[in-house]
């Protein structure tokens, strides 16, 4: 469906908080400009609790929410295993039941103690909190935890209606995204409606991510949620560490703007209250 020619509020999310200064610098200033509507953070980083004291100031115009990572290993202060890896061992059930509780609750706990209080909402850091048994974990750690009224949304992958035509958004959508979404609709777990943002990281300029943004925007819903990367700088070492300024640029830029306007789109911020 496009919806070009119609008035949308949709959700821009920065993934990645605390895994470099330049991460963090890049969603402060798109904050400032009007340009995030969220940010979902890596709190295994050992610069979590420092990076989370400037988010504070914030909110409540940025939602901040937790991005659950089992593959950054942080220059090797975090225990982590490559995707594939997570990817097969979530499908075979080789992760035991109390290991991915436990990673969910130190993750959620190091969130708590730096921001005190409970994520806006949750993610995953190359998306395994869609993964089977670590959806499962996930749920049943955040229904122990929270009351219905306090409770996170949690993001969903299923592609916003004509994106999943796109090899990569397909994928992610059938390793859990459609199945995950599914579930926590039966579940009540509140999420966005929709998700876009997902291309192979290989835009050469601000330009040639604009015409990827070009074709999300049309397809978004009220409600929908676009996830990006940016960074004020080059992050090095990080395997998408260059692509990154190049969305800053554009997302901080007036075509960006323009192109909000064209496409009937504004970018919200503020308290989020995603769709059942």
């Amino acid at each position: 469906m496009n919806h070009t020619n119609t008035s949308r509020t949709i959700l821009l999310c920065a993934d990645d908080y605390a895994l470099h200064p330049l991460v963090d610098d890049a969603v402060r200033q798109l904050t400032l400009a009007a340009r995030l509507s969220a940010t979902s953070c890596m709190t295994s980083s050992p610069r979590w609790p420092q990076a989370a004291a400037a988010l504070k100031e914030l909110r409540p115009r940025l939602s901040v929410g937790l991005h659950f990572n089992l593959t950054e290993d942080h220059g090797g202060t975090h225990a982590a295993q490559a995707l594939g890896t997570v990817i097969r061992n979530a499908y075979t059930r080789q992760m035991p039941a109390a290991q991915m509780r436990k990673a969910w609750r130190e993750q959620l706990d190091a969130f708590e103690q730096a921001m005190g209080t409970a994520p806006d909402f949750i993610d995953g850091h190359q998306h395994v909190h869609q993964l089977p048994g670590l959806r499962d974990a996930m749920q049943a750690e955040l229904q122990a935890r929270y009351a219905a009224h306090e409770m996170p949304w949690v993001r969903s992958t299923a592609p916003a209606a004509g994106l999943w035509r796109s090899p990569k958004a397909a994928i992610i959508a059938l390793l859990g995204g459609w199945t995950a979404t599914r579930q926590m609709r039966h579940r009540g777990i509140p999420m966005n409606h929709g998700f876009g943002g997902v291309y192979g990281f290989d835009a050469p300029d601000a330009a040639s991510y604009g015409a990827q943004m070009a074709g999300w925007l049309p397809h978004m819903a009220e409600g929908g949620l676009l996830m990006c990367h940016p960074a004020s700088g080059v992050v090095e070492g990080d395997a998408i560490g260059s692509q990154r300024p190049v969305e800053f640029e554009y997302l901080m830029s007036d075509a960006f703007g323009e192109l909000l306007q064209q496409s009937g789109c504004h970018i919200h911020q503020g308290p989020i209250k995603p769709l059942l």
